[in-house]
């Protein structure tokens, strides 16, 4: 794979269960353990959002190309399954639009475009529900410091 295939991202410990997640341009983004008090995004929510933003992004380039949506939300739910076989996981992934468009003949083209874009960034485009689906392993290691 060549470099304009890479992405990545690095994150630092804030506190205990608590990370700030930067990527290459810049970002920062909070996660958290998803106690009572903590309003960061926890890791099950991250892949939730990451899978319907992706989604979402695929969607809204194809329909907004013939009419801008007058509403585009979206619900990404799932259970999660505490397995002690076969570990800890998702189930049930599920990601439910609701756009709207014009009442005209853009918005008529739009809508007709929609289920066809959804079935695109399903089964071929949206690159993180497609890794989830095919099931790619995932390397972890641990990088050893030398001890000052």
């Amino acid at each position: 794979m060549g470099d304009d295939s890479l992405r990545s991202i690095n994150f630092e410990r804030t506190a205990n269960s608590k990370y700030l997640v930067h990527n290459v341009r810049g970002g920062t983004l909070s996660v958290g353990s998803g106690g009572e008090t903590d309003t960061d995004f926890t890791p099950v929510e991250l892949l939730l959002a990451a899978i319907g933003a992706c989604s979402a992004i695929d969607v809204d380039v194809v329909v907004s190309r013939r009419a801008e949506p007058t509403e585009f939300s979206a619900v990404v739910r799932g259970d999660k399954i505490r397995d002690p076989e076969q570990g800890n996981r998702m189930e049930n992934l599920a990601v439910e639009f609701t756009i709207q468009f014009p009442e005209d003949e853009a918005g008529d083209k739009a809508r007709e475009a929609l289920p066809r874009a959804v079935k695109m960034s399903h089964d071929r485009l949206c690159t993180v529900s497609r890794t989830v689906e095919l099931g790619t392993p995932i390397h972890t290691t641990v990088v050893e410091t030398p001890q000052s």
